[in-house]
C-alpha cells in the first residue's frame, strides 16, 4: 500500500504575525502547533514528512522542529526560493515576498512521487480531519480531495483573515474556490471587503479552505503549468501570489482536476496575529485534559 506523505508548508514570512509563527511554542513541552499536525498525521497513517523551507531559516527550523521527530518519522527539507522559476522568467528588481502556495508545493515535485497532503505548518486542522484525508489518499480514485472547514470556526477575533470559500456541488464535488482576503466580523456579520470596496456578507456557515488538500503526484505538472501562466501575467509584479486554491479551481475549470471536498467536524485554529496566540495555547491545553494528546508529544 502506498503510504501518503505530508507536505508541510514552512516557508511563510508571517508578516501579520510580526515573526516566524511555524516555529513559535504553543504546547507544554515546548511544541509548535506543527508538532501536533504530525502527530495527527503518524496517526492517521502518513508515513513521511516533507517540509518546504526557506534556506535562510532552514538550520533554525531543524534545530527547533525537526529534530523533535526526526527519530520517528521520515523527514526530509526543500527549499522554496524565489528563484526557483520556470525557463525564462526571473525575479523582479524589489521583489522579497514568496510566490505563493502553488510555487511552494511545486518545490516538492522532485522529491514526492506518491499521494500526500498539503498543510500549512502554523494550522491546526484536527485529528479527524487527517483521517478523513489518509483513508481518502489510500483509494484507488484519481480524484483529488480538499477537507472543508466552517467559516465561522476559522475566524480571527483580532483582525481580518484570509480564506477561499469554496462552492460544492450536490455530489460533493468542489466546483470552485473564491479567495477572500479580508474576511472579519463585523458587530453580529461576517463580511468580506475586496480591495476595491466591494462588501460580500456571509453566513458563517460556507466551507472554506484551510489549505488542507490531498493531491496525487499527477498534479505537479499541472500546477508549473498555471504558475507559468501566473508568471506570464503578473510576473513583474512585486507581491502577487500564486495561491494553491485559485490554480486547483482554474484546473477545475479547465476540466483537469476532479477534487473531493471532505467536510470536516474539526474546529480550525491558528496563529494570524500575536493576539490569537494565548487561545491558541488554551485550545492546546483543553486539548491534552481531554486526553486527545499527551503532556509531552515526543518525550
Amino acid at each position: 500500500m502506498n503510504e501518503p506523505a505530508l507536505l508541510v508548508l514552512a516557508a511563510g514570512m508571517g508578516s501579520r504575525y510580526g515573526g516566524l509563527k511555524q516555529m513559535d511554542a504553543v504546547g507544554p513541552g515546548g511544541e509548535a502547533i506543527v508538532d501536533y499536525s504530525i502527530y495527527d498525521a503518524l496517526r492517521a497513517g502518513f508515513r513521511r514528512v516533507v517540509f518546504v523551507v526557506r534556506r535562510e531559516i532552514e538550520a533554525e527550523f531543524r534545530q527547533k522542529v525537526g529534530a523533535r521527530f526526526e527519530h520517528v518519522v521520515d523527514v526530509s527539507y526543500v527549499l522554496q526560493e524565489m528563484e526557483q522559476l520556470p525557463e525564462g522568467f526571473h525575479v523582479p528588481a524589489g521583489r522579497t515576498k514568496p510566490w505563493g502556495t502553488t510555487h511552494a508545493v511545486l518545490a516538492a515535485a522532485g522529491t514526492i512521487d506518491g499521494p500526500f497532503a498539503v498543510i500549512n505548518a502554523d494550522d491546526f486542522y484536527g485529528a479527524e480531519s487527517y483521517r478523513l484525508l489518509a483513508e481518502h489518499l489510500r483509494n484507488a480514485t484519481k480524484e483529488h480531495a480538499l477537507v472543508g472547514y466552517v467559516l465561522r470556526r476559522t475566524l480571527s477575533e483580532y483582525g481580518a483573515v484570509a480564506r477561499g470559500v469554496c462552492k460544492v456541488d450536490a455530489a460533493g464535488q468542489l466546483r470552485g474556490v473564491t479567495e477572500m482576503t479580508q474576511i472579519e466580523r463585523v458587530g453580529a456579520h461576517i463580511r468580506n471587503t475586496a480591495a476595491d470596496g466591494t462588501v460580500t456578507e456571509l453566513t458563517g456557515e460556507e466551507l472554506v479552505s484551510m489549505n488542507l488538500w490531498g493531491l496525487r503526484a499527477e498534479i505537479f505538472p499541472l500546477l508549473r503549468e498555471r504558475l507559468t501562466a501566473f508568471l506570464r501575467e503578473h510576473g513583474a509584479e512585486l507581491k502577487s501570489e500564486c495561491y494553491l486554491p485559485a490554480t486547483v479551481n482554474d484546473l477545475i475549470g479547465a476540466g483537469k482536476a476532479a477534487v473531493r471536498v471532505l467536510p470536516t467536524p474539526e474546529a480550525w485554529f491558528g496563529v494570524t496575529y500575536q493576539e490569537d496566540k494565548p487561545e491558541v495555547v488554551a485550545s492546546v491545553r483543553r486539548l491534552i485534559e481531554a486526553g486527545h494528546y499527551p503532556e509531552r508529544l515526543w518525550g
